[in-house]
């Protein structure tokens, strides 16, 4: 008889190749993961290293570990012993292992292979492995936290206390989170350890779960309420922790604690501790039981009880004995919340004065507010950055990504200006040129900016350039000496520096200029071991295969300012818009960064003090052409500030290390404006029952949108003297209208140059008196017949009329003077020309070539002959001149050429500046 293998034992070889296929599939994902892992590590190392802010690296990766490490211990630790305790109060299954004539021949039931698989598993691996990947995973979302952690480590105190439980400030913005978080990894693993348990109770049998049976041995029901009382004890102290998040509750009136929240929120919470502590031990108590009803009354107690407590009797206290008596009952606590908030955003620091809102401006204000006139802002920025791109972009590659408004002292005068930074980006070279070699290693930086001032204009209505073409040319701007921009905001991609080709610098007529990186930026890519973990963590085999890179060539990642900083300090909030500075020749980026709590995502941005907390207390140099970070401490007051500081003790340097002029240039940041702006359109209202009633909201001023409709004007950086002050400052300010109203009521301004960065004035109209807004003097030039005419007849002739985006509300003395320019564009062209401006002032509104003739016209009375200040213009204001004579002839001849060119439009432009020339010339002559 021949014996052979059958059944499960023929299946035996396949098996284990399967086995060993799946093994090597997971120690080849492991093996990769963990090459992922070392060239990031590697790269990260190397990075940091050239930037200098190794520190930074080494104490953000031991935070990373430590939390890892602590979850990952914790977690497995509390699931082994749960899974060890259920392997060993576990029974096992009836496997019925019988030989096949008995179960044959008596007729019972054959024995389940699946129970003798299970039976036959090494458990005590598998409950390890088991808990080590749970852990694992759980680490793996833990670690993302590490700096709240390190926060809380290292916290500063604040210096105040809350109202309500008299705590230090800081424990809301440091201690708390840590510990909602730590409440939260404990709830998840209990849960985890529940269903861990629960899995190795079912597969000894000591669960069955059918249709037609259901049971539980008492060992699994009596390790279940153990678990389930811990669930209890820790949401008792869950509900300690939400006493503290009552501070960000709102109730549509007080944003914050309320009068419900102290008087029975604040009670309910502690029953709710109560309840949970009575149900952790009724949980607890059938531990010698060991049967459903305790368990099931602990979980009845609670789902009954807490909704009831935390929504159903908070909500009828309120709807029933508070809203009849809302004001008087909630006054203490909107008073609170309007102090402290106030206080919380600086806001109870804004100095408030009157305006008188006036209407006596004369040629003698005008002559004393020069600087004022000298720098109304003519250009905007959608318009000039058209313009900018037909005439200074030069080549396709380039690109100017924005433009910002800034101030210079030129030729002894305090200057606001327009500029932006030529830079590359290459992937904008031609399809054909887009090659490795072109991208990475030849076309590697932009060349130099572009200037302008805010007001002035060609005869053409183009900008002056104070700084223009390649290599820059400084004509009344600042020089620049070093002009190659290898990081700014276009910058996408790596490049290779000191390589084995010149790097193309710019181009000239049909021949380019070459030029070599001097510098210290970027990480030396030269040996063969770097070239390979580059290749590798770019995804780019070039960089191993490449002849161009030598051995003292660098590689320069993470260019672009946006991705820089927060590479270095991912804990700072930056604001939306960094700009250009030129300083000592060189170029340099200003980016404004927030130091800002933030751990509670749903909270409203304010509370009874601040709790999403954030102050602009660093400032961050960015060198274009090194790519050194240096962060300049601006509040060394702030708490949170003073926790990084704590952290990473050479991260900040003090402010006075800031070079002398590039402090000169340091700006009040938009995004910090608009917030403290937003908010004071509310909090300006210091008395309970105004703020209740909501009787003077104040809002931003509408104006006409681009695409029809209506926007939100945005705040605007000017250079204005205001009332009784001596000199002229750089100021961001927005006008304030009253609440679903367009007539303005005040202006809030933010003063940006030393020694007063940084403090906050609103000047109040009368409440008695009617002050034309933006949105009014816009339906006033829109009504203005010869105005809406020549608009028609411009939009009708192949020309596109642009209004500027905001329509500038000008401070002078105690009045408003309206300014708004205007465009002119050809319909399917992209070289948009300034060609009027439009001025209002009180019931007048006039349009004019030039801001010095809608000043004249505005101002001037019969019989005077005083130029108008700031206007840059030579001619006199009254009366036919020379020089008015010559431009008319100027003119003729102009529209002569373009006629014989057949430039029709051209031609037209001539003619009407030549008529309205000779119009001009005919009233001053007849005294009209």
């Amino acid at each position: 008889m021949t014996i052979g293998i059958t059944g499960p034992e023929r299946k035996a070889p396949r098996q284990t190749g399967v086995v060993r296929l799946i093994l090597a599939t997971i120690a080849i994902v492991i093996c990769l993961i963990l090459l992922a892992l070392a060239s990031d590590f590697l790269v990260d190392w190397l990075w940091f290293s050239s930037v200098g802010y190794l520190q930074i690296f080494w104490t953000t990766i031991g935070a990373k570990v430590a939390t890892f490490a602590a979850a990952w211990t914790g977690t497995a630790l509390i699931l082994g012993v749960n899974g060890c305790l259920a392997l060993r109060l576990a029974g096992k299954r009836s496997t019925q292992v019988a030989a096949a004539p008995v179960w044959q021949v008596a007729g019972s039931a054959p024995p389940d292979p699946f129970a003798q698989l299970l039976d036959r598993l090494p458990w005590p691996a598998i409950v390890a492995g088991g808990a080590a990947l749970l852990a694992l995973l759980v680490a793996a979302a833990e670690v993302g936290h590490w700096g709240i952690f390190l926060r809380y480590l290292y916290q500063a105190p604040y210096g105040a206390d809350d109202p309500l439980f008299n705590k230090d400030l800081g424990f809301y913005l440091f201690s708390l989170p840590a510990y909602v978080l730590i409440k939260n990894w404990i709830l998840l693993t209990l849960v985890l350890s529940a269903l861990f348990a629960a899995a190795i109770y079912w597969a000894r049998g000591d669960i069955e779960y059918d249709v037609h049976h259901r049971s539980m041995s008492p060992m699994a029901i009596a390790h279940g309420s153990a678990l389930l009382g811990l669930l209890f004890a820790v949401k008792a102290w869950s509900y300690v922790l939400d006493r503290y998040l009552l501070l960000y509750g709102d109730n549509g009136v007080v944003v914050g604690a309320s009068y419900t929240d102290v008087h029975v929120g604040l009670p309910a919470l502690w029953l709710m501790i109560a309840l949970s502590i009575t149900a952790a031990l009724v949980a607890w108590a059938n531990l010698r039981t060991r049967g459903y009803r305790l368990p099931a009354a602990a979980v009845m107690l609670f789902v009954i009880g807490a909704p009831a407590l935390s929504g159903v009797v908070p909500a009828l206290f309120r709807q029933f004995f508070v809203k009849p008596s809302e004001l008087e009952l909630e006054k203490p606590y909107i008073e609170r919340n309007i102090a402290l908030t106030r206080q919380a955003y600086d806001l109870d620091k804004i100095v408030a004065k009157p305006f008188a809102a006036e209407q006596k401006l004369t040629l003698k204000t005008l002559d004393a507010n020069k600087a004022t006139i000298d720098n109304i802002r003519l250009w905007d920025w959608l318009p000039l950055s058209d313009t900018y791109a037909q005439l200074q972009e030069i080549r396709t590659y380039y690109r100017f990504h924005d433009l910002d408004v800034d101030r210079y002292w030129l030729d002894d005068s305090y200057q606001s200006v327009m500029l932006s930074a030529r830079e590359l980006r290459s992937s904008l070279l031609p399809p054909n040129a887009q090659t490795w070699v072109n991208r990475h290693v030849l076309f590697t930086h932009g060349n130099g900016a572009v200037m302008s001032p805010v007001t002035r204009k060609s005869t053409e209505g183009l900008p002056l350039f104070y700084l223009r073409d390649i290599p820059p040319v400084a004509d009344g701007g600042p020089r620049i000496v070093e002009p190659r921009i290898y990081f700014g905001e276009e910058s996408d991609d790596y490049v290779i520096v000191k390589g084995g080709a010149p790097e193309f610098d710019y181009p000239k007529g049909k021949d380019n200029v070459y030029a070599e990186y001097e510098g210290a930026g970027g990480i030396p890519i030269g040996s063969v071991a770097r070239r390979t973990l580059f290749a590798y963590y770019l995804n780019d085999p070039n960089l191993l295969l490449s002849t161009y890179i030598t051995p003292e060539s660098r590689i320069m990642i993470w260019r672009n300012i946006r991705e820089r900083v927060p590479a270095i300090a991912p804990f700072l909030m930056l604001d939306h818009d960094p700009y250009l500075v030129i300083s000592g020749g060189r170029m340099f980026w200003i980016q404004d960064a927030y130091t800002t709590s933030s751990y509670f995502p749903s909270a409203p941005p304010v509370q009874d003090f601040d709790l999403n907390y954030i102050r602009n207390s660093v400032k961050v140099i960015i060198d274009a052409y090194h790519g050194t970070v240096d962060f300049y401490l601006m509040d060394p007051k702030d708490p949170i500030a003073a926790t990084y500081a704590r952290i990473f003790p050479r991260l900040f340097k003090p402010f006075a290390a800031m070079p002398a002029d590039l402090q000169k240039h340091i700006r009040y940041p938009e995004d910090l404006f608009l917030i403290q702006a937003r908010l004071f359109q509310t909090y300006h209202m210091e008395a309970a029952e105004v703020f209740y009633n909501r009787e003077d909201l104040w809002q931003f001023p509408r104006q006409p949108g681009s695409g029809g409709g209506t926007s939100v004007m945005s705040p605007y950086y000017i250079i204005m003297r205001l009332p009784g002050e001596a000199r002229a400052e750089f100021f961001l300010m927005v006008p304030m209208v009253p609440s679903r109203r367009d007539n303005m009521i005040a202006w809030l301004a933010a003063r940006c140059d030393a020694p007063d960065y940084g403090k906050l004035i609103v000047y109040e109209f009368p409440k008695d008196k009617l002050v034309y807004g933006p949105f009014q003097i816009e339906a006033r030039i829109n009504q203005n017949t010869e105005i809406s005419q020549q608009l028609t007849l411009w939009n009708q002739m192949g020309s596109r009329v642009i209004r500027g985006a905001n329509l500038l509300a000008i401070p002078i003395e105690n009045s408003i003077l309206y300014v708004s320019p205007l465009y002119l564009r050809a319909e399917y062209g992209h070289l948009p020309e300034l060609k009027r401006v439009i001025a209002a002032y009180g019931e007048h509104v006039v349009m004019k070539e030039t801001l010095g003739e809608a000043l004249s016209a505005l101002f001037v009375e019969p019989g005077a002959a005083r130029p108008v200040p700031g206007a840059h213009e030579d001619m006199p204001l009254t009366g036919p001149s020379t020089s008015q004579a010559r431009e008319a002839l100027d003119r003729y001849n102009q529209a002569v050429e373009r006629l014989r060119s057949g430039d029709w439009k051209g031609f037209g432009t001539q003619f009407d500046a030549m008529r309205e020339l000779l119009e001009d010339m005919n009233r001053r002559s007849s005294g009209h």
